[in-house]
């Protein structure tokens, strides 16, 4: 693939495998490095992006053998690449092969740029790996959730990450600290969710039973007199699911600070829980090349498994479950 020089002259690219099928606008967005995101989606609605000569939108998915004329794009001499990642910081991988990689993400980091971030997880993977000819994200997490994430190192493999996504074949499971006594051993949680926008134009969801069918299991793994440490696996994959399940439900996410008990998220700061309790622990899923059966997992961060010691030093539990159980 080309990369945009600082000299203008019109590229033409020719789509190949592992191209195809990726939003134009994606595209671009990967090709023109250094180029505000404002001013490439400017001359896509110009129409001086096209595809084998037609005009195209920013929705437009390429095809094997499109051609794309992207035109002349002079770089400012004031536009400076954000900084790689520090020096000696890699991001964990949990398993790695031809067709894709499974990383342990860190609470506090972004997937993607955007949203005034503008380096997340994918661009640093890009920049930590300049020979790799293909890198997409398979999924999001929330960036204040831990755990695993998926990367497509092939087009191929990475349809076939979305298809299971979507199909409801991959299986996730979360790790969550909530407020309150949760008492059923084992609970199916159907609430249907909408999103919504604030006066303040944040994204939020909220529980309605017109909204989208939304599935959560939850199994208590240990209670204490005023906290619960429940596993939760996701069979939709809705925007927030499991903090507005569980928020609707009386129990808050400990930390969450967008449907949480926030007088509560100032007391479990200053015993050192500083951020949201929920980790991304477990993906089981057919692998997307072979169909073999693939069983990832990722353990409690030690912030986390700290603020759990703490919680079990001021309180008796009455109630877990062994990894043997």
């Amino acid at each position: 693939m080309k990369t945009l020089s600082k000299a203008p002259s019109v590229v033409r690219e020719v789509i190949g495998e592992e191209q195809a099928g990726q939003r134009i606008d994606n595209f671009l967005l990967r090709v023109c490095k250094g180029v505000p995101k404002s001013h490439v989606y400017r001359i896509l609605r110009s129409g001086e992006v096209r595809a084998n000569g037609k005009r195209i939108d920013p929705s437009y998915r390429l095809a094997l053998g499109d051609e794309i004329r992207i035109p002349p794009i002079r770089l400012s001499a004031s536009v400076v690449e954000p900084p790689a990642v520090p020096v000696g910081k890699t991001f964990p991988v949990i398993f790695e092969d031809d067709a894709l990689i499974a990383l342990d993400k860190p609470a506090g980091t972004a997937v993607h740029g955007g949203s005034g971030v503008s380096f997340g997880v994918i661009e640093q993977l890009r920049r930590q790996r300049p020979q790799a000819r293909f890198l997409e994200l398979a999924h999001r997490l929330d960036r204040e959730t831990s755990g695993l994430l998926l990367i497509g190192k092939k087009r191929s493999s990475l349809n076939a990450l979305h298809d299971m996504f979507r199909s409801g074949t991959i299986r996730k499971t979360y790790l969550t600290l909530v407020s309150g006594r949760w008492m059923n051993p084992l609970q199916h949680v159907r609430l249907g969710l909408t999103k919504y926008l604030t006066d303040d134009g944040e994204r939020r969801v909220s529980v309605d039973q017109e909204g989208k069918p939304s599935h959560s299991i939850v199994r208590l793994r240990r209670r204490w007199e005023n906290f619960s440490l429940l596993e939760v696996e996701l069979r939709t994959g809705r925007t927030h699911q499991i903090r507005v399940h569980l928020s609707h439900l009386g129990f808050p996410l400990a930390g969450d600070d967008k449907y949480g008990d926030f007088v509560l998220n100032k007391d479990l700061m200053k015993l050192g829980l500083k951020r949201m309790f929920l980790h991304a622990a477990w993906l089981e899923m057919p692998h997307p090349a072979t169909g073999a059966p693939l069983a990832l997992a990722s353990p409690l961060p030690d912030d986390l498994a700290r603020f759990v010691a703490r919680v079990g030093e001021n309180e008796r539990c009455d109630f877990e479950v062994t990894d043997g159980d």
